[in-house]
């Protein structure tokens, strides 16, 4: 898991959270937050998993911060602000481009980075018309 129930307290304000989750109460409903938390942690999964070995031991700040703009976009039943989706929109292109390599977390990856060989080798097969193979017609 990437974030908290707290932490998106602490980053989006206890009244928007309350709002998403349990309208009309003043508290937040923690097990709807958390779905999101799960659902958003699951994404982020997905694009990680053909790179990095999961669970990663340390968690980068970066990640922190997609998961909360994920989970906070989840939790919007109803049109997302332009902001919310924007932030689900960056988010999403920033993990294709750890997927891809393109970017990395500087954590260490499940796999070796592939080094591109350099070489070029022609084959050919032999000729078609030769000594050898008229046979003594030529």
């Amino acid at each position: 898991m990437y974030c908290t129930v707290d932490g998106l307290v602490a980053r989006f304000g206890q009244q928007e959270l309350v709002d998403l989750t349990n309208p009309g109460q003043s508290q937040v409903d923690a097990a709807k937050a958390q779905k999101a938390i799960d659902d958003a942690t699951a994404t982020i999964n997905g694009y990680l998993g053909g790179r990095y070995t999961l669970p990663l031991s340390t968690v980068p700040a970066v990640l922190v911060r997609l998961c909360a703009d994920l989970a906070r976009y989840y939790l919007y039943d109803n049109a997302p602000s332009e902001v919310v989706s924007a932030n689900k929109v960056d988010a999403l292109a920033f993990l294709k481009s750890l997927a891809k390599g393109d970017v990395t977390l500087g954590v260490e990856t499940s796999t070796p980075a592939v080094q591109p060989d350099d070489a070029i080798e022609i084959q050919s097969s032999e000729l078609v018309f030769s000594r050898r193979n008229s046979k003594g017609f030529i």
